[in-house]
């Protein structure tokens, strides 16, 4: 990296995963929009062509004359080429196939488990894991091989295992996870704010929160606007409104897989008394299944959605025609920021800024007090040059942390089969018993006969 006055150029970026259809263009535009850092990133992935395509896409914004920020994008064969002297490192990737995720959502079903996403929690979050977490180990050992003073960030699921498997392959790796979900909640309060004090629109930025939790299962035990507590607000906003759920503005519950009317938030609220702080497609699969997952007309009643994997494989489709117009110049991609926060973070490590933003990082610092040192946890950090420094966001309350107990022994397990070499399958079978969404739906005998057949169908 070069410096000069406000602004680096000449940064090496690796982009694991660098055919991606989704993530690789969010992380062009906002790099496209960033005129205060430069340089290059190598695209690597197991699919040469996509990563060929987002090339070819990722080259093209650098001739337009609305860009700032001018980037190279060149795609590398193997993974030491991609890492070799690398000063970032971007995890990206679809562990496995569709099919191998249409076994993950969807075999649960036939004993009524059903799941809303599918790729952290429940018995797919475990499958997935499994399938992932050998990746992790690999890209964790390369990068201490190859680049050990790069800073590596994750986007991929499960987001809490990933980053626990790269510290197991490389302890002193600098490695953290990047998720947008408290982004979505702090949007939610904005909202609400904005409504319930009568003034203007609020930007989410201006929202201070304090987070604690584990991805996908994060809480708000603070939250303020300007000085205003906005737990009361929030809490008379739940009390008039909880029936219908918040609705955001174009953005109904029925039609998109995503969206939501955060009623899972605001009944975990009352129940809990903080504020759940991520989509509650994700919510709904830490919690018992009897609860918001009985079946598709109780998660209808709760105003979300099942992420089939059906849509996921129409959605794909979809953006295989959107690469093909993107890289043949048939369309442009537009210059508007993504809301994410990952070339902000980048510029903060490369001493341009001084950030407060959540993350994903091991819990040495005992940044949450009551939680296993070993546990990966979400909680807000500090970026600033060359470090990342997390928040003391105190203990979670013992009610929440008996939700979340039961998940973080199913990681020590995960890790446990994965390192071990030996697919354990009584650690599995023990996992899956012990998830509170299986837990209670069906016999023994039938759990167990579940993780052997998803084992063998997803990793063969």
């Amino acid at each position: 990296m070069r410096y000069e006055a406000d602004r680096v150029s000449d940064i090496q970026i690796a982009y694991i995963g660098g055919g991606s259809r989704g993530w690789a263009w969010t992380f062009m535009t906002d790099l496209a929009m960033e005129p205060q850092i430069s340089g290059t990133i190598r695209l690597y992935d197991i699919d040469r062509e996509a990563a060929k395509a987002n090339a070819i896409i990722g080259n093209r914004q650098k001739q337009r004359k609305d860009v700032p920020g001018q980037w190279d994008y060149v795609v590398k064969d193997t993974l030491q080429e991609a890492l070799d002297g690398a000063d970032f490192v971007v995890i990206s990737i679809l562990p496995g196939t569709f099919d191998q995720m249409e076994v993950d959502v969807h075999m649960p079903e036939r004993l009524g488990i059903y799941q809303s996403v599918g790729d952290t929690a429940g018995p797919g979050g475990m499958i997935r894991a499994l399938r992932t977490l050998p990746l992790f180990l690999e890209f964790g050992k390369a990068i201490r091989e190859t680049c050990p003073n790069a800073w590596v960030i994750n986007y991929t699921n499960p987001m809490t295992l990933c980053v626990r498997m790269l510290y197991q392959a490389f302890p002193d790796i600098k490695a953290f996870g990047c998720c947008h979900e408290v982004f979505g909640t702090q949007k939610v309060l904005a909202a609400i704010a904005s409504q319930e004090l009568g003034c203007g629109p609020i930007d989410r930025r201006d929202i201070r929160v304090n987070v604690l939790g584990i991805n996908h299962f994060t809480w708000f035990d603070y939250a303020s606007y300007r000085g205003i507590d906005l737990f009361p607000v929030y809490r008379q906003y739940v009390d008039a409104h909880y029936e219908e759920g918040f609705e955001e503005k174009d953005h109904h519950w029925m039609n998109s897989t995503f969206a939501c009317a955060h009623r899972v938030k605001m009944d975990l609220f009352r129940r809990y008394g903080l504020i759940a702080a991520a989509g509650d497609r994700h919510l709904a699969e830490f919690m018992p299944g009897e609860e918001y997952l009985k079946d598709p007309g109780t998660v209808s009643g709760w105003k979300f959605g099942l992420t089939t994997v059906a849509w996921r494989k129409e959605d794909l489709q979809k953006r295989l025609e959107r690469s093909r117009r993107l890289a043949s110049g048939q369309e442009e991609i537009e210059l508007k920021a993504t809301g994410e926060e990952g070339i902000l973070l980048i510029k903060a490590l490369c001493g341009l800024e001084r950030v407060v933003s959540n993350v994903n990082i091991p819990n040495t610092g005992h940044q949450i007090a009551n939680l296993p040192d070993n546990a990966v946890v979400e909680t807000n950090a500090l970026f600033e040059r060359d470090a990342i420094r997390p928040v003391l966001a105190g203990s979670v309350p013992e009610p929440v942390r008996r939700l979340l107990q039961p998940h973080l022994e199913n990681h020590d397990r995960i890790m446990q089969v994965v390192l071990g070499n030996n697919r354990d399958m009584e650690l599995v079978e023990e996992a899956f018993m012990n998830d509170p969404l299986i837990k209670g739906r069906a016999t023994e005998e039938q759990i167990r006969a579940l993780a052997r057949d998803m084992m063998s169908a997803t990793l063969g």
